[in-house]
């Protein structure tokens, strides 16, 4: 049977680590988990899990998966976030294909985003195609801070598996404000870094328009409620990204 190297970069997850583990039970022999200082029951969980954790500073999302990766044994890597688990599905074909053998350097699979316990069909958050499951000799993370994605040759074509990733993104309003901040923060010093001109009206006009891709183009509307607030704080992330950004090119120019 194929063996799998599954990586979690975690953040102080303590109420939500457990869940994504136990998904990983006979997925996964080797569970690689990359802290960036959680100050909470994150790590013992993990080490109660038998996993191998590694403390490491943040410093962009794509640099620190690809660490995570570095630190595997065996040949194919399973990337799992700490707020996600595998559905039934999900690990039902995986564990097919290592019985099977994989006959893929690159594997997606559909990804179930939850909103306050809502799942979310719309709004461009399903399917959400990720591509989780790979070979590690033929692709890897890039190294991006933000949107960062796992890289391959053109001439590979990923092969879809049935179930979903269960993506449980926060569990108030609150939280999810708070990380879409936390991602507006590092997107801002992204766009300061390209040298790229920002017009003094592009907070606005980015703002709208992520706004109107969620909410009318992805059909957020028929989300109700949360299709409102989801494609608020879209629109919130974007402005607040821009505008940052335009205040670090000021700083950079004094």
């Amino acid at each position: 049977m194929e063996k799998i190297s599954a990586t979690i970069i975690a953040l102080n997850e303590e109420k939500r680590i457990a869940a994504c583990l136990e998904s990983l039970r006979d997925v996964a022999e080797e569970v690689i988990v990359v802290d960036s200082g959680s100050t909470d029951a994150t790590v013992s969980i993990c080490h109660n899990y038998g996993c191998k954790v590694t403390l490491r500073p943040f410093d962009g999302f794509g640099a620190q998966r690809q660490y995570a990766t570095s630190l595997t044994t065996h040949q194919h890597v399973l990337s799992i976030d700490a707020d996600e688990v595998l559905s039934p599905a999900l690990r039902e074909s995986i564990i097919a294909l290592k019985e099977t053998g994989f006959t893929h350097r690159v594997y997606s699979m559909s990804r179930l985003n939850f909103y306050c316990g809502y799942p979310v069909k719309r709004c461009g958050w399903y399917p959400d195609h990720q591509i989780r499951l790979f070979d590690k000799r033929y692709a890897a993370w890039n190294l991006r801070d933000v949107a960062e994605k796992v890289i391959f040759r053109d001439s590979v074509r990923p092969e879809p598996l049935d179930g979903d990733i269960l993506h449980y993104r926060c569990d108030t309003p609150d939280q999810f404000r708070k990380v879409t901040r936390t991602h507006a923060a590092i997107k801002a010093r992204v766009l300061a870094a390209s040298d790229e001109p920002i017009s003094p009206v592009a907070p606005m006009l980015n703002g709208l328009k992520a706004f109107w891709n969620v909410y009318i183009n992805r059909g957020g509307i028929l989300e109700g409620n949360v299709g409102r607030q989801i494609a608020r704080e879209s629109y919130v992330s974007e402005y607040l990204a821009y505008r940052a950004a335009q205040k670090l090119n000021a700083q950079r120019r004094k």
